[in-house]
């Protein structure tokens, strides 16, 4: 079976550049491959269309074939514009990473479907928190973001319109078996190893829950992650907003569902929030 790798979602919107630095500096840590694929959709890469149920009574063949003419060279275009979207990509992971190995994939159809079919062989997704036809609506989330969440079960990079290695990270944690798996996942992968982890609980700061807080760091720390912990008081959305930036957090980690607050924040609109105006990239966890 070949090696898991990344996998880095490539687009003509301003994210793109932040995208490849993102991938490539994740390839590196984790010693793997990275893929860079983009993906047409079937508008921009679909055929001639048959366009005679659409031109109406007394209309000349030679209109008809000159449209399906355009849609054919439309989805020409198309593909080369794929094309040299993937090789500039391709060029800017070798400046960055020159010693990682990447290849690039042209595919088309759906986003979503594309992405699961790559998921297998895939260890972390990397796409920005916006796309083509969102980069003018600075307001709004990429369109397929929430549906990548919701579909893919494998870690998921969410970058802002610039990327630099990250230090200082925000892993927002609150005792449950999914946050538990999220620490294991993290002490067990070299994505973080020396990077200093701040744990954040929200609560009463409970005996229990300084117990969970002690474990956790305590795997972190033993999987070679420099962590570090803090419960506050308070509203969870305002107190891991405030945190990320009084603390300068540039890179967030969390949890993508479930029933506690924290896990459910992505569907929240505080979340959604910190993702649009944050310019910390995002960790999702399954």
């Amino acid at each position: 079976m070949s090696e898991r790798q990344v996998l880095a979602c490539i687009d003509d919107s301003r994210h793109a550049l932040a995208v490849c630095a993102a991938s490539a500096w994740a390839a590196q840590r984790l010693g793997v491959p990275l893929e860079l694929m983009h993906v047409l959709s079937k508008g921009q890469s679909s055929g001639p269309a048959d366009a005679s149920g659409q031109i109406g009574l007394g209309s000349r063949e030679h209109l008809r074939e000159q449209l399906t003419e355009l849609d054919a060279q439309r989805a020409k275009l198309s593909q080369q514009h794929g094309r040299e979207l993937l090789a500039a990509a391709q060029a800017q992971v070798e400046r960055i990473a020159p010693t990682t190995t990447s290849t690039i994939a042209l595919r088309h159809g759906d986003l979503i479907e594309s992405l699961v079919e790559r998921e297998p062989q895939s260890r972390l997704v990397v796409l920005g928190k916006r796309g083509e036809s969102a980069d003018e609506a600075q307001g709004h989330l990429g369109s397929n973001l929430e549906r990548v969440v919701r579909t893919l079960h494998t870690p998921i990079l969410v970058v802002p319109e610039s990327f630099a290695a990250p230090t200082r990270l925000m892993l927002a944690f609150d005792g449950s078996r999914t946050t538990r798996k999220g620490v294991e996942m993290i002490a067990d992968s070299p994505l973080l190893n020396g990077l200093v982890c701040h744990v954040v609980m929200v609560g009463a700061g409970t005996d229990d829950q300084r117990a969970q807080l002690s474990w956790a760091l305590e795997t972190l720390r033993e999987g070679g992650v420099e962590a570090e912990g803090e419960i506050l008081a308070g509203d969870v959305d305002e107190q891991l907003s405030d945190y990320v930036d009084s603390r300068r957090i540039d890179l967030t980690i969390m949890g993508a569902y479930g029933h506690s607050r924290i896990r459910h924040l992505l569907v929240g609109s505080t979340t959604t929030a910190m993702l649009q105006q944050s310019r910390a990239a995002t960790l999702i966890l399954r």
